[in-house]
């Protein structure tokens, strides 16, 4: 113990437990059904977003979550999501994620299937693409930032000198 310090107490513990227990309280968890996303959000072309969890929607203030799908034989515009830190969960169909390599600066992709997840770092220039003549491709997606940051690119190599 440092010198002068006070040992700390089980009553100081309780009150901060009792703190954060009262303000979680007062909180509501909310619902959003699947007929209530909302395609008012950041679009890429050959894509539709659906909002689901964001501040206009149900008051998240660090989470923005939703729903993507991917038309059969179609591929979105190139783009990148600011600094939003990108997680992508497929629920169905056989999407292509294209990117450049960073070592060799080559077109790469990434096949997903049902059930995968996918990571896009911050600024990173990408497209999802569906080869599928048939079905859809639905993903979820959830961003580090509170809402759709959608930056659509000229070509995976446009670089807007946001990166480093």
């Amino acid at each position: 113990m440092r010198s002068g310090a006070r040992p700390l107490l089980a009553a100081d513990i309780c009150q901060v437990q009792d703190h954060f227990m009262a303000d979680a309280r007062h909180h509501n968890l909310r619902h959003v059904p699947a007929d209530g996303i909302d395609p008012d959000t950041a679009q890429s072309a050959g894509m539709q977003r659906f909002v689901a969890i964001s501040n206009a929607a149900v008051g998240s203030t660090k989470l923005w979550m939703g729903q993507t799908h991917v038309q059969p034989a179609t591929r979105s515009a190139d783009h990148h999501h600011g600094e939003s830190e990108t997680a992508i969960y497929v629920v169905s169909g056989t999407p292509q994620f294209v990117f450049l390599d960073e070592r060799t600066g080559a077109e790469s992709r990434i096949r997903a299937a049902a059930g995968d997840y996918v990571f896009v770092p911050p600024y990173t220039p990408h497209r999802e693409e569906n080869n599928d003549p048939e079905q859809e491709a639905v993903v979820v997606i959830a961003r580090s930032t509170q809402e759709a940051i959608v930056v659509n690119l000229p070509s995976l190599r446009a670089d807007d000198g946001t990166r480093s």
